[in-house]
């Protein structure tokens, strides 16, 4: 019935929909395996992408030639850069998105995408012969057979819904759960352990008064993720504002008795940067409120997302609490809040291609791997579907560092580091985070995703067209100088010293107050410089020059430390046999089997006087 494909993607949530697209594009013949084809790329928790850390790493998928970024543009409904008042290195642009569109735009985009087909049905076994993978077995016994199998099955292996004292199988509420994938896992030697995450409940918006929560809109002048031709938006919604208090404290309190998680009924690792709110106010006892997004799911649509009400309450106190919280007095509930639990496989059982180490051909990517998010899930998928695509044809490994890219670091960290945690990004995980903003994820990311056929000649020009633009630009501002007459009106006005003679453009830009929209728009021979240049090579050149001590000071930090980065460590190193190393450290290095010296020295447990030895051993 079936050919035999190239690769297989088991789960079509934000990391299969990747994995997918990415091996298509790069050639191979994919088949797509769902339990529902009507939830393709379904956003199951918030409907938004993005965030701090989180939007770069949509903007590196984007510049990979990922979907994520243009689905994104095409469906939100609202845009906001965040941290807008810190570095640049901090700014991380966030979308709300239409739930119903953003699903159906990726379904849309898979459906035009050749080299994929489809199939509805659970996977319940693989088929592996002399230690690698050669296809799946479905839930209705069928054999379909591949050179390479990309498991992304998010939250639903063994999965159980907690609300409560109740609980039941499933791996999303309404959906069934996947079993026989793990027990099989096991059986050959992979590591399993238990997570859970969790929902708050959805409302009806026509329920609210907006008037009591404070209005939080959109940029004035929307930006966007994708570096292609995706239009931005020219209307927004606004999401809003507003507080738990005590009364609603003491309410949810009055349900801990039977929450799963105080009553011992979750044995999953939860997420501790995004807690239930049960959570919160037993953590943080001494908080009389906190702090709740109320966000649309759509432009047609009047059901709302409660952000930062996750809970597993029974139904009766989850409402009852809500009813309490200013603007929801009358609100009405669509569905309560609820956690899941399910299996993940600890990452460090994987190489840095997210190929498993104990069978071939095998990769993991998302929830599987011990993170939580969207983009966590959709970065580790598109590096998945591409080494996939590498393997079975001979080519090259495609593996990104932790100087490239945040998913270079998201993937170094499951790999050395492992988690204990569902896994979130944050900019301070990254160490070379001037190096790594939103702005120029095109420029680090885009030449690498050409050179191995992913994104073609075009976007690679309209790369080499932004950085040279911005050379131009620099090179001007390093050039051309202003007079007093010309500069000191703009500079009394941004509360900067007025000069006294002609002074070159970098050295007026390089001041704090002084920001390129304020010499663009006074400055005369700024504004025919100006014109013409894409908006994108005019934001990269003022970053630059900004703040060009700080980006050479970390260049050269990353130099140093690359030394390490390139020294080997043979795939089968006994470290047991170096007496000189410590003991943990003998545990962590056989456990995490690092491929290079720089690996092994972001393990924990590895200490430096252990790289020393390790140095000397390997001959360096």
């Amino acid at each position: 019935m079936f050919p035999e494909y190239d690769i297989i993607v088991v789960g079509a949530g934000h990391a299969g929909c990747e994995a997918a697209a990415a091996a298509a594009n790069l050639g191979s013949k994919v088949m797509l395996v769902t339990m529902n084809m009507q939830t393709i790329a379904q956003m199951s928790c918030n409907p938004a992408m993005g965030g701090v850390a989180k939007g770069q790493i949509v903007r590196e998928i984007d510049a990979l030639g990922g979907y994520s970024g243009i689905v994104t543009d095409k469906t939100m409904i609202q845009f906001r850069m965040l941290n807008r008042s810190k570095g640049p290195a901090m700014w991380s642009p966030r979308a709300q998105s239409d739930r119903l569109l953003f699903a159906k735009e990726w379904r849309d985009m898979l459906e035009q995408t050749p080299n994929i087909d489809f199939w509805q049905d659970m996977v319940s076994g693989l088929l592996i012969k002399d230690g690698v993978v050669i296809g799946i077995r479905t839930g209705m016994g069928m054999e379909i057979r591949s050179k390479a199998v990309v498991l992304t099955n998010g939250t639903f292996l063994n999965g159980i819904i907690h609300i409560g004292e109740k609980q039941f199988g499933g791996g999303r509420m309404a959906e069934k759960s996947s079993t026989g994938i793990t027990e099989q896992l096991i059986s050959l030697g992979l590591e399993s352990g238990r997570m859970k995450t969790g929902t708050p409940p959805r409302i009806d918006g026509r329920s609210l008064n907006y008037s009591l929560m404070e209005e939080q809109k959109g940029d004035e002048n929307p930006g966007k993720f994708s570096y292609t031709n995706t239009t931005s938006l020219t209307k927004q919604k606004s999401c809003y504002i507003t507080y738990t208090n005590q009364e609603v404290h003491d309410v949810l309190k009055t349900g801990f008795e039977q929450s799963p998680m105080f009553a011992g009924r979750i044995q999953g690792l939860g997420p501790r940067y995004c807690p239930s709110i049960e959570d919160k106010i037993n953590r943080f006892a001494d908080k009389t409120r906190h702090q709740l997004f109320i966000e649309p799911e759509g432009w047609d649509t009047i059901e709302i997302y409660v952000n930062g009400f996750s809970t597993s309450l029974p139904e009766e106190v989850q409402y009852k609490a809500l009813k309490l919280i200013p603007g929801l007095e009358n609100v009405r509930m669509f569905r309560p809040g609820y956690a899941i639990e399910y299996d993940f496989f600890p990452p460090h059982q994987l190489h840095t291609t997210l190929e498993t180490r104990s069978v071939k051909n095998l990769f993991h990517a998302g929830q599987i791997n011990g993170t939580t998010g969207y983009e966590e899930a959709a970065c580790q998928g598109i590096m998945a579907g591409i080494n996939a695509h590498q393997k079975i044809n001979e080519q090259h490994e495609f593996v990104l560092t932790r100087d490239e890219a945040y998913i270079g670091v998201l993937i170094d960290d499951l790999i050395t580091k492992g988690t204990n945690e569902p896994y979130r990004m944050f900019t301070s995980r990254a160490e070379y985070r001037i190096l790594l903003r939103q702005d120029n994820a095109d420029i680090r990311l885009t030449p690498l995703a050409n050179k191995i056929g992913l994104v073609n000649d075009e976007r690679l020009e309209l790369v080499n067209k932004k950085i040279e633009e911005a050379k131009q630009i620099m090179d001007f501002f390093r050039k051309e100088g202003v007079t007093p007459d010309e500069i000191n009106s703009i500079l009394t006005e941004q509360d900067s010293s007025e000069i006294k003679q002609k002074t070159k453009l970098l050295q007026l830009l390089s001041r704090p107050q002084i920001e390129m929209k304020d010499l663009r728009e006074k400055v005369a021979s700024v504004k025919k410089m100006l014109a013409g240049k894409m908006e994108d090579s005019i934001e990269q050149a003022e970053i630059l020059m900004k703040y060009e001590g700080y980006i050479e000071k970390e260049k050269e930090i990353v130099e140093k430390m690359n030394r390490l980065e390139y020294v080997p460590v043979p795939e089968n190193f006994d470290f047991s046999v170096i007496n000189s190393l410590s003991l943990e450290a003998r545990e962590k290095l056989k456990k995490f089997k690092p491929r290079t010296l720089g690996q092994a020295s972001r393990i924990s447990g590895v200490n430096p006087s252990d790289i020393s030895v390790l140095m000397v051993y390997l001959g360096r």
